[in-house]
């Protein structure tokens, strides 16, 4: 498979590291410095783009992709608000879009074990919870994108909670997000819920990168030749 990476930083390069090993060509890297090598002619000659930039690109790079008729896996996080608009884009010319907050196998099971864990605790109120994620000191949005995700899993699934917020609250309808920059840390996430009684809580914390990298290519091969909006439960076969 031909795969052009969209960003070219640390990710971009485990995920060449990973699609290499996979018997996979990268046929088009951009960054920063080569803006101007995103081009139809060039983009065309990929099967296959994963993005993985940041808040304020990421949009932008997704519709030109989409434009340009290549399905395209994206990773980058900050941006969701435009969802809709991605996947308008989508229908409107018969395209393949992904997009995980998270690729990580394992933390699309953590995902799994979250959402019902809060549909379990939705009748205990005694209990308060709470969300905290650390990451490295380069990662440029808090809360992250999978921390986002827990949390909207746990609102769906909770009465007495109306929306995230980041940091400390006293509101007992705002889901607090704890949000810390360690490094050389790839990413933990943690869901407690505290009672006078117990803590029950679940953790998932990454070890590197390659976690993350697997699962991109994974989406990837799954969509090459698929049109539709996919995400990470279809590649997962959840």
């Amino acid at each position: 498979m031909r795969i052009a990476l969209l960003g070219y930083g640390k990710m971009g390069h485990a995920i060449e590291e990973i699609a290499v090993r996979r018997g996979h060509e990268i046929v088009l890297t951009i960054n920063e410095e080569n803006l101007e090598d995103f081009t139809k002619e060039n983009i065309l000659r990929a099967e296959v783009a994963i993005e993985f930039t940041g808040p304020h690109t990421a949009p932008g790079n997704i519709l030109k992709t989409l434009e340009y008729g290549v399905p395209v896996v994206s990773g980058s996080t900050g941006w969701t608000a435009r969802m809709p608009e991605m996947e308008e884009a989508c229908r409107k010319f018969n395209g393949a879009f992904l997009y995980a907050s998270n690729f990580s196998i394992g933390v699309n099971i953590f995902f799994e074990l979250n959402h019902k864990l809060a549909t379990l605790m939705s009748s205990h109120p005694e209990y308060a919870i709470s969300l905290e994620e650390i990451h490295h000191t380069q990662k440029k949005d808090a809360p992250s994108g999978t921390a986002i995700t827990l949390a909207d899993q746990i609102i769906a699934e909770t009465h007495s909670k109306t929306k995230w917020v980041s940091g400390d609250t006293k509101n007992a309808a705002e889901l607090p997000i704890a949000s810390r920059r360690i490094d050389p840390a790839p990413g933990t996430h943690m869901v407690k819920y505290s009672s006078p009684i117990d803590d029950i809580e679940i953790i998932h914390t990454a070890h590197n990168r390659t976690g993350f990298a697997s699962g991109a290519v994974l989406a990837a091969e799954y969509i090459r030749d698929k049109k539709g909006i996919f995400s990470m439960k279809e590649v997962l076969g959840f």
